[in-house]
């Protein structure tokens, strides 16, 4: 079965989580130098990098949590209260600020062959955030054939994104610097509104007898 409202809303959630928009200028900050296809390269790999380490979680999330011991609703009120935070940064612009320092900091230790898996795979794209979102749309998602929906939304996600990451210079001349910072601030009092539904579904799971 086919629930269009939780497939909406998970689409949702990871692309405010990923931010596309917000990552382009950061991408061409990482690969300034590179050629156009040197870019598409990096892109690809990045975000194929990201998928799987996203895929992973969203199959097997939930499982490593019955293994540590710690209930879904419990997951669901830290990972909400870890992407209110998240959501606090985007509206305040600190995130922004962060993920450029982790920029630097991964151009100045590792070779412009490996920026796609650090740090554009880990952490800008699938970083805490990510990740957390991930496992608690997977509980969502409990049967076979809802868990293939969930990899399919993430696959989409994951294409938005690198659609973003390769018109980078386009999204970026177009925005500016006021459009990116209404964009982010809008999507952070989205993702905001998101976490706080997930603490709220998670304090009805932890509390229900």
């Amino acid at each position: 079965m086919f629930d269009v409202d939780l497939l909406i809303n998970a689409l949702t959630t990871l692309l405010v989580t990923l931010d596309p928009p917000g990552l382009a200028p950061i991408f061409l900050s990482l690969t300034v130098g590179l050629s156009r296809q040197q870019r598409f390269q990096v892109a690809t790999r990045g975000s194929l990098i990201a998928f799987f380490i996203l895929a992973a979680f969203a199959l097997f999330g939930d499982g490593i949590l019955g293994l540590l011991g710690i209930s879904i609703g419990a997951f669901r009120i830290a990972g909400g209260m870890l992407l209110f935070w998240i959501a606090f940064e985007m509206i305040f612009e600190k995130r922004q600020e962060r993920k450029e320092k982790a920029g630097e900091t991964a151009i100045t230790k590792d070779h412009l062959h490996n920026i796609a898996v650090f740090p554009l795979a880990l952490p800008l794209i699938a970083g805490p955030g990510a990740i957390s979102a991930t496992i608690l749309l997977g509980s969502s998602f409990p049967s076979a054939l809802e868990r293939v929906q969930l990899i399919v939304v993430i696959a989409a996600s994951m294409a938005i994104l690198f659609l973003a990451l390769v018109i980078a210079e386009r999204i970026d001349r177009f925005l500016g610097v006021t459009g990116r910072a209404i964009l982010t601030r809008l999507l952070g009092v989205i993702l905001a509104a998101l976490a706080v539904q997930f603490v709220v579904d998670g304090v009805r799971s932890a509390f229900q007898v």
